[in-house]
């Protein structure tokens, strides 16, 4: 018989830290690694240029940065949830994003996953924490969710079968929409099903993105029902290639042949079964199939430069083996983004299992033969109407079904919307028991109209910017507080000129005047004001000092005000505002950087190689960032070493 029970898994894992303090109200610091420059748009399909434009993010907001990690590990339990029958053991990470953690074949002992044996949070989600292993659930924009390292709300119920299904759900705070995952194993089943279910409770459309995201051990060869993918190379482009061997006669299908990272989205046709498998020498591994709502399969390799070698250090444990990424979306690729119409929604099946395959056929060097070899053992092991007959189950007999008992809470936020607007959400409750402090003044603004301040000295609590909430804000009583967070709800609606309006009117009379000089500081820098974004975060940062704030503020703070000052050449002031930094801070990496560039700007570049030299790592580091590469650069033509190359694409 199946079971879900609660467990503790025992990891090496560095702290999340606190969130940053400061409001994002830029876009993800990481959106240029996923661009596509114009040229390129230009030569796509139309359907899908109309994809990768539709709704680009303008901020982050209302999500918070997680930047607080470092690189210390040491043991921690971590909370998960089994899944387990007589042939698979599913472990899964409730208060990580639901991340499924390991899939264990039982009969065969087999792992079908990448089982990080570490957590290592990196700056690879769209709003910094993120870590690698496992099958993650991807929604909100292009990039790795913004909940990757947060909790989500878990609770059993009666799977199609009667048996016990595990049902993870959680209000994503970028779009404005509630989803759920099921997952659950069928009595004798060596397939995990998955049902998922994005809702649109509005009336406007929204658009849509979701990708599974699974990893596996590198040394496999990936095959998908294709003989064409497009290419995303972190350089902007998007080009259509043959696959798996492309045109300079290297057969792509096996990760370790790239030397660069880089994505493959497999141009599957239209009425093709939805697979993706990942096979070792063998012909064993895993295969993911769904129904065809889940139209996308794609590739994700590091390569084998030093760029991707060192990334794979970094996410894990030195000396353990890498990780290849084959996942499946909604759209061909994962630029792309679609139109989920109001009071709709998008729901499809997925399966994970063990795949046996011929290794002579399915690693042979006939494309056709290969697929033809795979395909027919799912088939065998899974038919395709199988699969459509349980999502058809799952659709109609559970995915509405109320949890039973709850076994994890999510954040509050989907209480607060679901109070704001009366959503009806059948099978996802979000009760206002999960309502804590950071959700408490926006339910009194809803209650009486009013935002109460915030304690006298703190700084302001977590902003929210959806329309009904911006205009309850422009109906409140205007103090600071309510002016600081409605300038954040209009910069986030595009509305900037009125934004910086409200933050100075706001300004003139608070207390607590760094989170408005932050907002405005950032709007002069948008605005090409460098030098006046520069003097306002200097301003931000010394009006925290003294305040219990903490160190997280004068660390936000700090960073952005050493940074604007450099980049407006005042190296004296970008000094002095770096020595009164706690000296906690000032040892972090990303401090270290920072000395090395005030050094350089002051033209002591030999004791700025010193700090190199002596050796740093920058927690925070952000996938496709050349930060480092670059102001090596700046002090010698030596090669930049191992330990700082984390470059992503060809020199």
């Amino acid at each position: 018989m199946t079971t879900v029970r609660r467990a503790v898994l025992t990891l090496p894992a560095a702290p999340l830290g606190p969130d940053n303090p400061l409001p994002a109200l830029r876009a993800p610091a990481g959106a240029g690694a996923h661009a596509v420059d114009a040229r390129t748009l230009a030569e796509l399909p139309r359907d899908m240029a109309r994809g990768i434009g539709r709704a680009p993010l303008r901020s982050l907001l209302p999500a918070p940065v997680r930047d607080g990690y470092g690189r210390a590990r040491t043991p921690a339990d971590l909370d998960t949830i089994v899944i387990e029958n007589d042939r698979l053991r599913v472990t899964v990470l409730p208060g990580l994003g639901g991340r499924v953690h390991s899939l264990h074949h039982k009969p065969t002992g087999r792992e079908l996953l990448y089982r990080n044996p570490v957590l290592q949070p990196a700056a690879f989600a769209l709003n910094g924490a993120w870590f690698s292993g496992g099958i993650e659930w991807n929604i909100g924009a292009t990039g790795h969710t913004t909940l990757s390292c947060s909790p989500l709300h878990a609770a059993t119920v009666r799977a199609p079968d009667g048996g016990p299904m595990l049902r993870l759900w959680e209000w994503e705070r970028l779009r404005d929409l509630p989803f759920q995952v099921d997952l659950w194993l069928p009595e004798g089943s060596d397939f995990l099903y998955v049902g998922v279910r994005i809702r649109n409770p509005h009336e406007r459309t929204a658009p849509a993105y979701w990708w599974s995201n699974i990893a596996v051990p590198e040394e496999r060869r990936v095959l998908a029902p294709a003989d064409a993918a497009w290419h995303h190379g972190y350089d902007r482009g998007l080009n259509r290639l043959p696959v798996p061997v492309t045109e300079d006669g290297t057969d792509r299908s096996y990760p370790l042949n790239g030397a660069h990272a880089a994505d493959f989205f497999y141009d599957l046709p239209e009425e093709q079964r939805r697979w993706i498998a990942a096979l070792d020498a063998d012909g064993h591994g895993l295969v993911q199939t769904s129904t065809d709502v889940l139209r996308g399969r794609k590739l994700f390799l590091w390569g084998t430069e030093r760029g991707g070698r060192r990334w794979q250090e970094w996410l894990t444990e030195p000396g353990t083996p890498g990780y290849a990424e084959i996942q499946a979306g909604l759209a061909r690729t994962q630029l792309e983004h679609l139109e989920l119409a109001g009071e709709a929604e998008f729901s499809w099946l997925e399966a994970y299992g063990p795949l046996a395959a011929d290794p002579a056929a399915a690693l042979g060097a006939d494309w056709a033969a290969a697929r033809a070899d795979v395909e027919h053992r799912l088939e065998t092991a899974l038919p395709r109407a199988a699969v459509d007959a349980a999502y058809t189950a799952w659709r109609e007999g559970a995915a509405d079904t109320e949890p039973e008992t709850v076994l994890a809470a999510g954040s509050g936020w989907g209480a607060l919307e679901v109070l704001r607007g009366g959503h009806v959400l059948p099978g996802t409750p979000f009760p206002e028991s999960t309502l804590g402090p950071d959700q408490e003044p926006w339910r009194e603004l809803l209650r009486t109209g009013v935002l109460p301040p915030p304690a006298k000295g703190a700084g302001p609590g977590a902003p929210l910017v959806a329309a009904p909430w911006r205009d309850m804000l422009e109906t409140a009583p205007a103090d600071p507080s309510t002016e600081y967070h409605l300038g954040i709800a209009q910069w986030h609606a595009g509305d900037r000129a009125q934004a910086v309006r409200s933050w100075e009117r706001g300004l003139r009379r608070a207390e607590v005047r760094w989170p408005l000089l932050y907002c405005l500081a950032v709007a002069d820098r948008e605005d090409g004001h460098p030098e006046r974004a520069a003097e306002r975060f200097a301003e931000a940062f010394a009006d925290h000092e003294g305040r219990d704030g903490g160190v997280a503020v004068a660390a936000a703070l700090g960073r952005e005000g050493v940074a604007a000052l450099l980049a407006t050449g005042r190296a004296a002031r970008a000094r002095e505002l770096w020595a009164r930094l706690p000296d906690e801070v000032r040892g972090r990496g990303a401090f270290r950087l920072l000395e090395v560039r005030i050094l350089l700007a002051e033209g002591r570049p030999a004791e700025a190689r010193a700090v190199f030299d002596e050796g740093f790592e920058v927690a925070d580091l952000r996938e496709g960032a050349e930060i480092l590469g670059e102001v090596w650069a700046e002090l010698t033509d030596e090669p930049l070493p191992d330990a700082y190359e984390f470059r992503m694409r060809p020199s």
